[in-house]
């Protein structure tokens, strides 16, 4: 097996799933790529809210705000969604976020000014006010062993894409897949290659 070079990560990358993807899980999926090395790789699915589930009701139930605090957290804290990150490790919350805000030795830069922290300080500092000003919670992370997210884009599951700021911090996640698209150039419609055969 060769090699992965700096050069050849997927680091900070969009993984934007083709039409054909045969898992169901990751249908319509734009995955932010965390981590790529030889020994495999790791991403959060940015587009799948959790739809029952509210970052103030996670808050209450970790015991970072009470109820009657939970009136009293910032708005952009009140209006955050809650992501599926991928199907391994549901229980576990990951946090991406701006480089604005850093815990020593918690904390992983991964690339053009994005971060990710997986401890519950960083949901305490959200819940004051004290956190990152771009942020998005997310449970459960997609993972792949060596080689196997290189076949899967070898075998037209994924595109990759320079990871965009503006679309991974969007609140309106029904957009992502679309936007994600959009930023190489191509429309959804050119990708469904049995479309208007007869």
């Amino acid at each position: 097996m060769s090699e992965i070079g700096a050069a050849d990560t997927l680091e900070g990358q969009f993984l934007i799933a083709m039409p054909s993807m045969a898992d169901s899980r990751f249908e319509h999926s734009v995955i932010y790529v965390c981590s790529h090395s030889e020994q495999g790789a790791m991403g959060l699915i940015v587009n799948q809210v959790a739809k029952h589930l509210s970052l103030e009701e996670l808050l209450i139930q970790l015991d970072i705000v009470n109820d009657d605090d939970a009136i009293r957290l910032p708005p952009q804290v009140r209006g955050m969604s809650v992501h599926k990150g991928g199907p391994v490790e549901v229980e576990r919350g990951f946090v991406l976020h701006s480089d604005d805000f850093q815990l020593n030795q918690s904390t992983l830069a991964i690339d053009n000014g994005i971060c990710l922290t997986a401890t519950l300080e960083i949901l305490r500092a959200l819940a004051e006010g004290t956190g990152p000003r771009l942020a998005m919670l997310a449970l459960g992370y997609a993972g792949w062993a060596p080689g196997q997210l290189e076949n899967e884009i070898q075998s037209n599951g994924w595109l990759t894409a320079p990871a965009d700021r503006d679309i991974l911090f969007d609140a309106n996640s029904e957009k992502k897949w679309h936007r994600a698209l959009a930023s190489l150039g191509i429309d959804p419609a050119m990708l469904f290659s049995d479309a208007g055969h007869a």
